[in-house]
């Protein structure tokens, strides 16, 4: 990745790995202080733990108080469901449960697919502030990750920390003078690439239907308003400032052509079919093997 000469800082957060990449070695505070924002994220926004804010809410309805990064996370979720018709919602989480990727992983479907309740009839998101007015299970996923990305790099700038690469299982942020070469995994093939991207001073997240696909034909990009996975798209890519922009954009091209979402947003992206066909904005810096 960086380079051999950097030092890594690898854990397990939220489920998945972490590593952390930087010029000099992370003094042990700093490590500490990086795993205590992991998990405080995890407390407040995990559906997979039943201690999380998400699930105290989702058995009661009310009203809660989030940290103030759900300043960030609310607008944009907002604007990606109106662009998506509804199909790209944190509303997401009773649904991902009936289809089996629950908080036990039963991977064993417990209905048929389950709609997504509207964002009006039971939502208000208003700063840091997320009223309720029926039980609703909240997942975060296609936005979270990247999001928490952000968050470690705000605290590794807070410590002067200005160089660096944050690598989220594949949602990636690469900051400093340093271009970073980033494969793009096959959808079908993950010992295969077909492309790469140089990654400088911005953020690359990836999303794909094979990550987590168990079943048949079962994976965790659903439709909010069928409660379906979808079939058109098997993998996107996206590429912005920030993360959280990243991760959210890399899941609304499964809805949304990329070419609609590039009149809202700044950011370059890939698109790979079901039927082997690919599109890509004019600007996307990376190189498709041919």
């Amino acid at each position: 990745m960086p380079g051999a000469d950097w030092e890594d800082f690898a854990f397990e957060g939220i489920g998945t790995h972490w590593e952390i990449s930087t010029p000099l070695p992370l003094g042990v505070p700093m490590r500490k202080r990086l795993l205590s924002r992991v998990e405080k994220f995890d407390a407040d926004w995990s559906r997979f733990r039943s201690d999380s804010r998400v699930s105290i809410m989702a058995r009661e309805p009310g009203r809660y108080g989030f940290p103030e990064e759900a300043e960030r996370l609310g607008p944009l979720y907002r604007k990606l469901y109106g662009l998506t018709d509804g199909a790209m919602t944190p509303l997401i989480g009773a649904s991902l449960e009936r289809l089996g990727y629950d908080a036990g992983y039963s991977l064993t479907p417990s209905g048929s697919p389950l709609p997504a309740p509207r964002w009006n009839g039971v939502l208000e998101w208003a700063g840091t502030t997320i009223t309720t007015t029926s039980p609703v299970l909240l997942d975060i996923g296609a936005a979270g990750k990247g999001l928490l990305v952000d968050l470690l790099a705000d605290e590794l700038r807070a410590e002067g920390i200005d160089s660096f690469v944050i690598d989220g299982s594949g949602d990636l942020l690469a900051k400093g003078p340093r271009s970073t070469r980033v494969a793009l995994e096959h959808p079908y093939n993950p010992a295969q690439a077909i492309g790469i991207v140089p990654l400088a001073g911005r953020a690359l997240c990836a999303s794909a239907s094979n990550r987590r696909a168990w079943g048949d034909g079962l994976h965790h990009v659903l439709d909010g308003t069928t409660g379906r996975p979808v079939r058109t798209a098997v993998a996107t890519w996206a590429l912005a400032d920030s993360a959280m922009l990243a991760d959210a954009l890399a899941t609304a091209l499964f809805f949304a052509p990329g070419a609609r979402l590039e009149q809202e947003f700044d950011f370059s992206w890939l698109t790979v079919f079901s039927d082997g066909s690919a599109a890509h904005s004019a600007e996307f810096e990376g190189r498709l093997f041919t």
